[in-house]
Parts: structure tokens; sequence; C-alpha cells
């Protein structure tokens, strides 16, 4: 006779268990590698959640340079759809990248000293991922390649990123062939180099928000794509904030891992908007 315990492992509800090798969810997800990639290097229990809210994060910093290359891509090709549906996945994955410092927003200066010598010289404005997505919101150095010369892989995507235009180099050029008058100082800039202002710009966002919606309040499709991008950048505006408060709360204004500034160049970051006519232009509409 079946035991109850056997009659439900049988029974028409359940999953199949019995796999050849690896399961199917193993195979795609490759969790076991995800989950065996922590390797603390300190006895203190708090690092382990560093370790993986950093590593955690890193993903989202991939996921969201996919999305703003397609967005980017898709632009060049004056594909608005699909541009305008990268960008908003983005914004749910900035939100969830953001929330990702909660683990470690209070810290306190005890709790991070406990395995911060197992950092040494590491920073994570080493983050070749990082580098890529802020490379991609034009916000290109090439100094921030050399801690990268040691890794062939990173440095020949980093380097083709920063010479590639960024996706608001897109998006104004995109503006320039609907028939908006984009110089060709801005049209034909060295994309290598960190995206700076311009007043053409900002006009052109002035004309684009002047424009009321329709009788049946629907806006303009560039003007969704305004906001798209405002939102990106007001996410990406709260991570650099986040980013700011938890440093500040785990160590003050003592120099930051990798002989950074710490909180002093947190806060210059923070300083800075993305997509800076997009902003600006609001005060002339």
């Amino acid at each position: 006779m079946m035991s109850q315990e056997s009659e439900a492992a049988s029974g028409p509800e359940t999953p199949n268990l019995d796999f050849a090798g690896t399961t199917p969810y193993e195979d795609y997800v490759q969790a076991s590698v995800l989950t065996h990639l922590q390797q603390p290097l300190s006895d203190d229990p708090g690092e382990m959640v560093f370790l993986v809210t950093t590593q955690v994060m890193e993903l989202w910093f991939t996921v969201i340079v996919h999305e703003w290359h397609t967005a980017a891509e898709a632009l060049r090709k004056d594909d608005l759809p699909t541009a305008m549906a990268a960008l908003k996945r983005s914004t749910y994955e900035l939100e969830s990248l953001n929330a990702s410092w909660k683990p470690l927003a209070h810290l306190t200066p005890g709790q991070f000293n406990a395995y911060r010598s197992a950092l040494g010289e590491g920073s994570g404005f080493q983050s070749a991922m990082y580098r890529r997505l802020e490379f991609l919101l034009g916000e290109k150095s090439a100094s921030m390649l050399v801690p990268h010369r040691g890794a062939p892989r990173e440095l020949a995507e980093l380097e083709k990123a920063l010479t590639e235009p960024s996706l608001y180099d897109e998006v104004v050029r995109l503006l320039a062939r609907r028939g908006y008058e984009i110089p060709a100082e801005v049209l034909e800039r060295d994309p290598s180099q960190r995206y700076e202002s311009h007043p053409a710009v900002e006009a052109a966002w002035q004309r684009i928000y002047a424009v009321p919606a329709d009788p049946q309040g629907q806006e303009t499709e560039l003007t969704r794509l305004g906001e798209a991008l405002t939102e990106v950048a007001e996410l990406v505006w709260r991570w650099r904030n986040d980013h700011l408060v938890a440093t500040r709360r785990a160590m003050g204004s003592k120099v930051g891992t990798g002989g950074s500034a710490g909180v002093a160049w947190l806060e210059k970051r923070a300083q800075k908007n993305v997509f800076p006519e997009l902003w600006t232009a609001r005060s002339h509409v």
C-alpha cells in the first residue's frame, strides 16, 4: 500500500522532479554560479551583505546598459516605440537598483570598518559596467579607462563605449532629423568627450514642451520621450544621492576606498544633472 507521502509525490499536480543532469532552471539561470561567487575576506558577518549587495548592483548595471543600448539603436533608426519601451523598462530597473542601497544605507562607522580593510584599494568607481552606464549618459572621460588596462575584455568594451555616441547624442540627432535647429558643432562633436549643455538643444526642448496636448490630453511623442528621459535622469540623480548618504553615514568625510575623496567626490557627482537641457528648458516654457 502506498503511503500518503508517496501518493502525493506521484499525483497529477506534482512537478517533474527527476532530471538526467542539472535542472532546466539551473541550466538557464546559472544560479549555482551566482550563489558561489561570494568570497568574504574577513570574519565579519556583515561582509556577506556587502558582497551580495554589490554584486546585485553589478547585475542591475548590466541590464540597464542593455536597455539603453537598445534605446540608442532604436533612436538611430527612428524607431521611437522600441526606444520608449526600453527606457520605460530601465526606469523600473533603476528603481530596483536604487533599492539595493537599503541593506547598506544604515551602516554605522564601526560596522563598515569591521570589513573595510578587505576592500583594500577596491572602490565602486572601478566598476567597468557602471562606467559603461555613465558613458551612455554622456559622462565620458578617457581617464576612466586607466584602471582597466589589466583586463583586456573590459578595456575593449569601454574603449568602444567611449567612442560611440551616447544615448543622449542619439536623442539630439533625432531632434535634428525632426526639424529642430541643432547646429553642426553639436551633431558632429567628438563623442568621446563629455556632453556639455548647449542653448540650441535647450531651445529645441523648450519648443517641444511648449506644444499643448491635444483635446484628449495626449502629449506629443517627443514630449513623451522627454519625460521618459527625465524620469531616467531623476532616478540616476537619486542613485547618486543615495550613494552619497550611505557613504556619509558609514565613513563621514574620510578618504574613500581606492584613494578617492570619498564624500566630497560624491557630492560633486550628485550636483550634476543628467540630460541637462531637459531641466533648464522648463524654466522657459
